[in-house]
């Protein structure tokens, strides 16, 4: 196996939740942080119930540790004098710091607790002080602070670092494609009839009894707070004697969820927010979001970045994990390579420059023509092949047996495919004292709820070859067929899913190589209909799958981009006040890629 596919092929753990009366369950893996610790990767995700590990970042194994704070929020790892520490998120209580020489074979030990604090993120510096970052909220900022090397205790006091700005930068407007909604928010809605105007303040009526304890102080700056970012997930990267200071904004649940980067001369700044921002986006595409993660060396010195993707549908939280590749620029500039975030990459064994590695093949199953063995009411098996990971084809019922099949319309060499499985309307009854988080509403699945279906091809669809025999915790597994093979149909057949569900299928996704011509250039316009947002247009190409919007600071600097299935414009939403840009447009089918001349918007 030498390439991989986001989001990544790991045993997602579900989340069952109880509150107000409801119950429901989703998968969920996110805010992850990646490190490279005495030869092996590992990579802690939040409410995983322990950790991955892999000697390659292709293929990872789970270790389960029940004990390692697993309701804690945004669990991260840093290597300290042979000690890998660990520290998660907690507002009630002084948040554990523990370490192990030997993660997958000696437990985690405490060794301080300094104050509560929530997404944190430990940086030892080459001076050998140690420092802590953290926050998340829509109210304060990412704070800062030295930490004494073997107390744990804080050092001075702590510093604010980075602050929301959402009026000059795009990327952080809270919203679906950065349209920001107040009204439809909850708390908007709880406490706009409360909110004096004129005095600026929620005034509770004589007699009414505060809701949840809070204060009106406390109301009034929740309800002024509606609309704001959320700035959180910090984490410090140090290259060439400048410090990174990246966050995450705005909100897990948008499809503009992303990591912005500062930077500064020395730890606790100042800092500057660097001109191409943000460096980590993947607003269009299969799944979309890449924001709360960790960028690291690997063993050759090539940078990653592993970031959060969301699906949201279920609940907020239900997310995935993404990988991409990273680096630093001639001038200093972190930046990822998302284009095609969601296509096969491969990770080269040895240094590689990470701006001009592509998609290893390109999507076959695209907009195909998919039938199934039967379908529940409003589940259409188009939704499997439409490139969006928020939607989902389900059989008719839970009977072993049940398949969705894709016809790729002619044969083609398939060297991959991806079997996204999707949840819905989940519910599994738990022992109340099961539910172990701080508001007693979560319980972690600690035992595997494998998916089991097999994996098979055709050239006529009648006749089936057996491809993958699939029993395992997965909800988005890859497969890889170096070498290829030559099919029109790709089926998936069901056998038994976790809690009894039918087979429920979100993206049958087949790669390879099409054979035929590749697209012609796009030929695109675009407009600045303001500081933060841009509309790119391009005339329908003949052929094309979709355009790949690329844009950046300068015309050597193209490294956000926003994939587009269909249609023929886009609104970029995400562009900084006062910042000068240059988009391409490239045009893409099953066959490849026909890159777009560099223009100035």
């Amino acid at each position: 196996m030498k390439t991989y596919c986001n989001p990544l092929d790991l045993p997602y753990r579900y989340q069952h939740m109880h509150e107000k009366n409801r119950r429901y369950a989703f998968r969920e893996g996110a805010d992850p942080t990646l490190v490279l610790f005495k030869g092996t990767y590992y990579l802690f995700v939040s409410m995983s119930a322990g950790f991955f590990y892999s000697q390659d970042l292709l293929r990872w194994n789970f270790h389960p540790d029940p004990d390692l704070e697993i309701y804690d929020y945004a669990p991260d790892v840093r290597e300290i004098d042979g000690w890998l520490y660990f520290c998660a998120s907690s507002r009630s209580k002084n948040c554990p710091i523990l370490r192990s020489d030997d993660p997958l074979h000696r437990k985690f030990e405490q060794v301080g607790a300094p104050f509560p604090f929530w997404d944190p993120n430990l940086f030892l510096d080459d001076d050998g002080r140690l420092y802590l970052y953290w926050g998340c909220t829509n109210i304060d900022p990412i704070w800062g602070v030295e930490l004494d090397r073997h107390t744990l205790e804080p050092v001075g006091e702590k510093t604010a670092l980075i602050r929301g700005n959402p009026d000059c930068l795009g990327y952080e407007r809270p919203g679906e494609n950065g349209v920001v909604d107040r009204k439809s928010s909850v708390v908007y809605q709880q406490l706009a009839p409360l909110f004096d105007p004129v005095a600026k303040k929620v005034r509770l009526p004589a007699g009414m009894q505060v809701p949840g304890g809070y204060t009106e102080e406390a109301m009034t700056r929740m309800f002024l707070s509606v609309g704001a970012p959320y700035i959180e997930g910090a984490y410090m990267t140090k290259y060439q004697g400048r410090y990174y200071l990246q966050y995450a904004c705005p909100g897990t649940q948008y499809n503009i969820y992303a990591d912005g980067v500062y930077v500064g001369e020395s730890p606790l700044g100042p800092f500057v927010r660097q001109h191409s921002n943000p460096f980590s986006s993947v607003p269009g595409g299969f799944a979309t979001g890449a924001g709360h993660g960790s960028t690291v060396q690997d063993r050759y010195g090539n940078w990653w970045h592993a970031a959060t993707m969301r699906i949201s549908v279920n609940h907020d939280f239900e997310r995935r994990v993404g990988l991409f590749p990273a680096g630093f620029d001639d001038d200093g500039v972190l930046f990822c390579n998302q284009n095609f975030a969601c296509y096969p990459r491969r990770i080269p064994a040895g240094r590689f420059d990470p701006a001009a590695l592509g998609p290893a093949w390109m999507l076959l199953s695209y907009g195909k023509r998919a039938f199934a063995s039967s379908t529940e009411q409003g589940s259409d098996p188009a939704r499997a092949v439409d490139e969006d990971i928020r939607t989902w084809w389900s059989a008719a019922d839970a009977a072993p047996g049940q398949w969705l099949a894709v016809d790729l319309g002619r044969e083609m060499d398939v060297r991959a495919v991806q079997i996204n499985l999707a949840d819905q309307n989940l519910a599994v009854a738990f022992p109340d004292e099961s539910y172990g988080d701080e508001q007693r509403i979560r319980h972690i699945e600690l035992e595997p709820q494998p998916s089991r279906y097999t994996l098979e091809i055709s050239d006529d669809g009648r006749a089936w070859t057996l491809l993958e025999t699939v029993d395992k915790e997965c909800s988005n597994g890859y497969y890889e067929y170096e070498n290829g093979m030559r099919a029109r149909y790709v089926r998936i057949v069901g056998k038994t899913l976790p809690y009894g569900q039918p087979l429920r299928v979100s993206g049958l996704r087949v790669f390879g190589n099409g054979g035929g011509q590749k697209p012609a250039p796009a030929k695109a316009r675009a407009v600045r209909l303001d500081e933060q947002d841009a509309r790119v247009r391009w005339e329908p190409v003949p052929g094309a799958q979709g355009c790949n919007v690329r844009y950046g600071i300068a015309p050597d600097k193209l490294y956000q981009s926003w994939l587009v299935y269909g249609g023929n414009e886009v609104t970029i939403c995400t562009l900084t006040e006062g910042q000068e840009y240059y988009l391409a447009v490239d045009a893409f089918n099953e066959n490849g890629i026909a890159f777009g001349e560099v223009f100035r918007l």
